[in-house]
């Protein structure tokens, strides 16, 4: 999967806040992520992430 620092991912399921959209911080073996709605801050393992993932959106360049 094509994920890039910047992008944004639409999960299958909603954080606890009600948002089900996270900014990509940091890519490597682990993701770090930032919720769009209540800005906390994850990381956890890149397969995970992968999974959930329902659509990648990339900003305009």
């Amino acid at each position: 999967m094509d994920i890039r620092v910047g992008d944004t991912l639409v999960m299958k399921k909603a954080h606890p806040c009600g948002s089900d959209r996270w900014e990509v911080l940091r890519i490597g073996a682990d993701f770090r992520l930032r919720c769009l709605g209540c800005s906390r801050e994850v990381m956890g393992p890149r397969s995970k992430f992968e999974r959930n993932v329902k659509k990648i959106e990339r900003p305009e360049p």
